[in-house]
């Protein structure tokens, strides 16, 4: 999941938003460490050749060729490609996080829908909610490694409580006769139990059904959208031109930052250092960019700001189980508005305790 971090910033004192660059989890150096080693060792050796191993003729015309990197290298156009880019895959991963399904809607319209304690209404509030999140479930198994390796076999999901034994033969049978997957399915016994309820006078209006319906429907069309986000992927042409650009202008740093003999006079190589800083922070900004961007492209696997898919899950199950079936007696008494005249003659608004609501 997102490495969160805004509690540490909530403050105004600038020293905790200082605390920020010392975390590793979801730090950018995490991220760009062994480019800036692999760097080094390049940017270090073409030095050391340079100062130690060249002739001074060969030296004039490496100078030479450090200038001619130095001047041209701007000509890249790195940062519109990469922030157009970056863009691009952060408003993809919004519109991923935002296509997350969430049953919690629809266990509180059957909570106000399909009332009483019976066995009749239990028996429909729960298992409707064991089908919308298998539903859940079998998405986020086609999408996601995480969940692939935690539950690889539909008996894996009866194993954990998201089916019962019929249900998995069903399945079953369902998956052996297509090549399509089969996360549709569960779905559908959803919305023939919301029509078995009606029928049997469990939901009591035709409105409540269609409001079921339409939200077991939403639920499903997230799921949908999910897996369209991870099947259609941004062109891979995108994908490589930045990263040729990126990866391109720092291989002609390693030249275009070499430092050269301040004796030889040339424009801007009045001082010699040895490492290159203001590249690194480059390198720092540019590679975290696009390390940032190759890392929210399938925001289903393991990395730190990926979501947590199983955990997300095992989320649904607790709350579903919670909205569904609230206990009998854990409604607050209703309290009546009633005018009244204050003593400048102004309407004023009070209230009084009404009897406790009943549940049928």
């Amino acid at each position: 999941m997102t490495v969160p971090y805004t509690d540490t910033i909530a403050s105004r004192s600038s020293f905790d938003a200082l605390k920020l660059l010392l975390r590793w989890r979801g730090s950018v150096y995490k991220m760009v460490w062994r480019d800036i080693l692999v760097y080094m060792v390049c940017y270090f050796f073409i030095s050391l050749v340079y100062r130690l191993v060249l002739p001074e003729e060969d030296r004039r015309v490496f100078e030479c060729l450090v200038i001619h990197c130095e001047r041209f290298r701007s000509l890249l156009p790195l940062s519109f490609v990469l922030g157009f880019y970056v863009a691009l895959v952060v408003s993809r991963w919004w519109g991923m996080y935002q296509s997350l399904p969430w049953p919690a809607t629809t266990a509180m319209l059957l909570a106000a829908h399909v009332q009483g304690s019976g066995e009749a209404a239990r028996e429909v509030r729960t298992t409707l909610l064991r089908h919308i999140n298998l539903g859940i479930a079998l998405t986020f198994r086609l999408v996601s490694p995480v969940v692939k390796t935690k539950l690889p076999t539909l008996d894996h999901l009866r194993v954990e409580g998201f089916m019962s034994d019929h249900e998995l033969r069903i399945l079953e049978a369902v998956e052996q006769g297509t090549d399509q997957h089969v996360a549709w399915v569960p779905f559908t016994w959803a919305c023939r139990a919301v029509e078995r309820a009606a029928h049997d006078d469990l939901i009591r209006s035709d409105l409540a059904q269609k409001a079921l319906t339409d939200e077991i429907l939403t639920v499903r069309r997230k799921c949908h959208g999910f897996m369209g986000y991870l099947n259609y992927n941004i062109p891979l042409v995108y994908t490589q031109v930045a990263t040729i650009a990126v990866y391109s202008y720092f291989i002609v740093s390693l030249f275009g930052e070499q430092f050269l003999d301040p004796r030889q006079g040339y424009e801007d190589h009045k001082i010699d250092f040895y490492v290159p800083i203001f590249a690194l922070l480059q390198m720092i900004m540019y590679i975290g960019w696009l390390k940032v961007a190759h890392s929210l492209l399938n925001p289903a696997g393991e990395d730190d700001d990926d979501f947590e898919l199983m955990k997300l899950l095992e989320n649904h199950r607790k709350m579903s189980t919670l909205l569904c079936d609230p206990i009998p007696d854990d409604f607050p008494n209703q309290i009546q508005a009633q005018r009244d005249i204050d003593d400048d003659g102004l309407a004023v608004t009070s209230g009084r305790e009404m009897i406790p609501m009943r549940r049928v």
